[in-house]
């Protein structure tokens, strides 16, 4: 009846919760908070993706040609209407539709035609059939290997093409594809909302983008005038001096188009006034190599974070104090540094910090345990998730710091711990915990190992049916722990919680438990896991504690 009443120790262990008052109105100060602790522990990761994103960036953009970008720029104005025997007729209003009208023109297939011509620019190695890039290959492959796409024939589906007469020549495909180029090149935009037109042109050649964009506004022009000298030849009373003056800046524009420059005359007929000639350009005004590097740099910090988070959520481990305290909701007592198990016995000779940590745990038990310490001792549980001997060697440590301040300790350890590192004056036959269940001896007469001052015996049977038909919450159990307990404090080494149910039906007998995490190991669905068991089986759980893993 002892076992099934409530004491002090276990109604604070499923009662007590911290008082989270001050942090509750913390608001973004605690989103803010934890996001900074999540990046400073990840700062490595997301360092190194940010270093990988502005070098793959960085040479990326070194790999690109350097373009040249010229601009032309004309100013529209009222349109004049050419009447015979007059310099100049009444001025027609000019309104954003017709601005609208000019920007078609100007970027229609016929102007662009002229101008491609008149600079010969159909043998142009800018512009002429490229091949397709890494990527694009890589992507055609795969479609074609998936049956999505097909291998398309030389000329097959450009447009703009006859094919009635059958398939079109070697030199037509490559005329075709270099004026297409040619167009994705050239771009016309207003200003604005203004009636200032921009013509641009971008060429890896640093001689040719001043020479396409005056060319084209030279065109323009020819356009323009050449329809005006159209309209006035075709009235049969027009003068000979007013057609000499159109023909004249026709002539003038056509030249222009063809030299790539602008006229050099004056062509008040062309309802357009150039305010600005396109020059050559004197540096490469792309690849925009910074922008991208520093894009590359903060696409591989997104791209950091994004994996980091989504790791975060999918399976969150333990990796700090405040953490493992805020998910238990119960007091972290320590933080024990890595040790690997082969060293315990000696770590109290070769790592401070180690035997400082131990102590510490030590003394936060000890204040824990402070209502229930009497003449007697008290039975202390160690009990974690997976198999993990940082448990087994977390006791060792604890027994021997235990025994070394001049207290009897009497250690139940899992079996495996004594097939690694032996016991000093093992005794023959030695007797488990779980034949001390299925046998009648006393608890005085079951032989305990001496393993450096500390009495040991092991929890597991050596035999196979022991252990399958040993009950841990038989009395035999409570008496033999009794027994040791009348001779000092007692710590169970529990088996992990992940494999059976034992370790639970030890820990109904311990004054307190502790659950162990290991640092990057143990999840927090797994903490959950373990303290919603021990707590449905009644244990006194008082805290938990984190192992760091041996380097």
């Amino acid at each position: 009846m002892m076992f099934n009443k409530l004491g002090q120790t276990e109604r604070t262990s499923r009662f007590w919760r911290f008082d989270e008052s001050e942090d509750a109105n913390d608001g973004p100060v605690a989103l803010v908070r934890e996001l900074s602790a999540v990046v400073w522990l990840h700062k490595y990761k997301l360092l190194a993706c940010t270093i990988a994103g502005l070098t793959i960036a960085g040479l990326y953009a070194h790999s690109l040609p350097r373009t040249y970008v010229s601009t032309a720029t004309l100013l529209l104005e009222p349109r004049q209407t050419a009447i015979p025997g007059q310099d100049a007729g009444p001025l027609q209003s000019l309104d954003l539709n017709r601005a609208d009208s000019e920007l078609q023109i100007i970027s229609s297939e016929r102007l662009l035609s002229l101008v491609f011509e008149s600079l010969g620019l159909q043998h142009s190695p800018e512009l002429g059939p490229q091949p397709p890039s890494m990527l694009g290959s890589i992507l055609m492959s795969a479609k074609q290997a998936l049956g999505i796409a097909t291998p398309t024939a030389p000329g097959e589906g450009l447009s703009g093409m006859d094919n009635s007469s059958g398939p079109p020549s070697k030199e037509e495909v490559q005329r075709q594809a270099a004026f297409s180029n040619f167009g994705k090149h050239l771009s016309v935009r207003r200003v604005g909302q203004s009636y200032v037109i921009e013509i641009q042109y971008t060429s890896i050649d640093p001689a040719i983008p001043a020479r396409v964009a005056n060319a084209a506004v030279s065109g323009y022009i020819m356009q323009a005038v050449s329809f005006k000298a159209e309209a006035v030849r075709a009235r049969s009373e027009a003068l000979q001096g007013r057609l000499d003056a159109l023909g004249a800046q026709v002539d003038a524009a056509s030249d222009a188009m063809r030299r790539g420059q602008l006229p050099t005359i004056a062509t008040p007929d062309a309802d357009a006034r150039i305010i600005g000639a396109a020059l050559p350009p004197l540096t490469p005004s792309g690849p925009r190599g910074l922008l991208i590097t520093l894009l590359g740099g903060i696409l591989g910090l997104m791209a950091g974070s994004s994996l980091i988070a989504l790791n975060f959520a999918r399976d969150r481990r333990i990796v700090s104090v405040d953490e493992l305290t805020r998910e238990a909701g119960i007091p972290c007592l320590g933080l024990i540094p890595g040790v690997s198990e082969d060293r315990v016995a000696f770590a109290f000779d070769l790592q401070k910090d180690y035997v400082n940590s131990i102590r510490d745990l030590r003394t936060s038990i000890e204040i824990g345990c402070a209502a229930l310490r009497t003449e007697r001792g008290i039975v202390i549980a160690l009990v974690g998730w997976n198999e993990s001997k940082q448990v087994s060697a977390l006791c060792v440590s604890l027994a021997q710091l235990i025994r070394g301040g001049s207290r009897h300790v009497t250690l139940f350890q899992s079996a495996d711990w004594y097939d690694d590192h032996g016991a000093e004056d093992r005794a023959p036959g030695l007797t488990s915990l779980a034949d001390a269940s299925l046998s009648d001896l006393e608890g005085n007469r079951h032989v305990f190992n001496n393993f450096r001052g500390v009495m040991t015996v092991p929890i597991q049977s050596s035999g196979a049916t022991a252990n399958l038909f040993a009950d841990f919450r038989h009395p035999r159990v409570a008496k033999l722990l009794d027994a040791a307990r009348d001779g000092g404090d007692v710590l169970l080494d529990l088996p992990p919680l992940e494999n059976s149910k034992d370790a639970l039906a030890l820990a109904t007998h311990a004054d307190v438990v502790l659950f162990v995490a290991t640092f990057g190991k143990t999840t927090v669905g797994q903490v959950n896991s373990a303290l919603q068991q021990l707590r449905r089986a009644r244990a006194k759980l008082i805290g938990t504690v984190i192992t760091e893993v041996a380097a």
